[in-house]
């Protein structure tokens, strides 16, 4: 498990599984969803229920986006 801080000052859990997702991200960087693979995809959900990444779509594409 690790710890992350949002922008609210809320400090949150997540898994390992969650943390590898999260370290593929840069600052500004986006993904697109379909460069992640089926796993992926569910742990990026999870991350965005979880408030930590933002679901956009951008040029007809979804995107995730690093909120932390």
């Amino acid at each position: 498990m690790k710890i992350v801080e949002l922008l609210n000052n809320i400090t949150l859990p997540i898994t390992n599984e969650e943390s590898a997702i999260l370290d593929q991200f840069d600052d500004n960087q986006v993904i697109l969803k379909a460069d992640l693979d089926a796993r992926s995809q569910l742990i990026a959900n999870q991350l965005v229920n979880k408030d930590v990444l933002s679901r956009a779509h951008h040029n007809g594409k979804v995107v995730y986006r690093k909120k932390i």
